[in-house]
């Protein structure tokens, strides 16, 4: 009997046993039961009740409309919020490949700061607001093995450096010249090679190709699959653009007004969106062979004539 088959109970077998997904089987970040306030003259609830599931090495899409706690959620996650907000219920865990779970509602001071990019970090929404105008790259790299890794000499954190920017695209001559200098696309570059710096389990990329022409967008997205791949973490990335989400995702959430109210691998929620919203959000999108609003429809076409593939 082939090792892909499931035996019944009188040990026949009755073809391919199905695999449980990557998430329930080897999580690396677990959120449960997470509420985000905002509390000022009127309170505000961000984010209600979410619970998520990031898989090791699994790209998750979240999507939604501006204002539907996307980011606040991500903020939670990675212990970033500021007054008013206020974190009012559930917990967000981390699981290391060394097998250890971390509460990170427990972590404070210098564990929580040691934790932030080394487990978990973070691509900021808008690169040239989260780079430092009047530093070189080459000091706003070294600055994180400067906090996290006190014993590299200033030649190694260079070496590092350099390494880092041409993993992302970007030649390393480019540690000389300030934010200024670089184009979007650039900049955006040396924000994922921030990220990737101590080797991370988890990215979050908050809106990582907002204002960027397409063309770059396109390069975004392939250098982040390719180097996904290639060290094997995780993605959260958040974007208000399902058509986006759907190319690069094994599994999308959709929120709307701080809750989830659709999640599915990326194909299914593609060919079969289930929730109204979903649907409203496919359909905002025009198809490039058809109508507006036939996003849904000549999507699912278009997969059934290529034999399903993206």
């Amino acid at each position: 009997m082939s090792a892909a088959q499931a035996p019944t109970a009188d040990g026949q077998a009755q073809g391919p046993a199905v695999r449980p997904p990557r998430h329930e089987v080897d999580p690396v970040l677990t959120i449960e039961d997470l509420s985000v306030e905002y509390r000022a003259e009127t309170t505000v609830r961000a984010v209600d009740h979410v619970s998520l599931t990031l898989g090791r090495g699994e790209v998750l899409g979240l999507a939604g409309e501006s204002g539907c706690g996307k980011s606040t959620l991500a903020y939670g996650v990675n212990r970033l919020l500021k007054p008013p907000a206020v974190v009012t219920g559930g917990a967000v865990r981390f699981h290391s490949r060394e097998g250890h779970v971390v509460d990170t509602s427990v972590l404070d001071g210098d564990d929580l700061r040691l934790f932030r990019w080394e487990k978990i970090s973070m691509v900021f929404q808008g690169a040239m607001n989260s780079l430092n105008p009047v530093k070189k790259i080459r000091d706003q790299l070294g600055d994180v093995f400067a906090t996290h890794r006190p014993s590299m000499t200033r030649r190694e954190r260079v070496l590092r450096s350099g390494d880092l920017l041409e993993r992302v695209g970007v030649d390393r001559n480019r540690l000389l010249a300030y934010p200024h200098e670089l184009s979007g696309g650039m900049r955006q570059r040396v924000m994922i090679a921030m990220a990737m710096a101590l080797d991370p389990q988890v990215m979050i990329m908050d809106e990582p190709t907002t204002a960027l022409d397409v063309v770059v967008q396109r390069e975004i997205l392939q250098e982040i699959s390719r180097l996904r791949a290639e060290l094997g973490f995780a993605v959260v990335f958040i974007t208000h653009d399902l058509p986006l989400l759907l190319e690069i995702s094994d599994r999308i959430a959709v929120m709307r007004a701080g809750r989830i109210v659709e999640e599915a691998p990326a194909m299914t929620l593609y060919t079969r969106p289930q929730h109204d919203y979903t649907k409203t959000l496919l359909s905002s999108f025009p198809s490039l062979t058809g109508a507006h609003g036939d996003f849904v429809r000549s999507g699912s076409a278009d997969l059934a004539d290529s034999g399903g593939e993206r």
